[in-house]
């Protein structure tokens, strides 16, 4: 293999290797017509030192609400975690993911 080639597939792999972290945190919300049934009561675990809990939230699968429980999440210091939420737009219901926020 040529200097040249070997420099642009190292260069590509190193792109790629960068730009990986971008494209698994990116999230797709979901819009459906059936609202979400209210949610559970959920048993809140004492806390745990380095975690943080996320609450359980209504998945929508295919067809259906489906209940994803409450679940520890390794702590990020200077971010605080912003549940999983169903919003109504009109007709509509939009879920916004959970994620970390600053």
């Amino acid at each position: 293999m040529k200097h040249a080639t070997k420099v642009l597939v190292l260069a590509a792999c190193l792109a790629g290797a960068m730009l990986a972290p971008l494209a698994a945190s990116a999230a797709v919300g979901v819009d459906i017509t059936i609202a979400p049934p209210a949610a559970p009561v959920e048993v809140i675990p004492g806390p745990r030192a380095g975690y943080v809990w996320a609450p359980g939230y209504w998945d929508w699968r295919g067809n259906a609400h489906v209940w994803v429980p409450g679940r520890w999440l390794p702590e990020r210091h200077g971010y605080h975690w912003v549940p999983d939420r169903w919003e109504q737009h009109g007709p509509h219901w939009h879920h916004e993911p959970g994620h970390w926020e600053r």
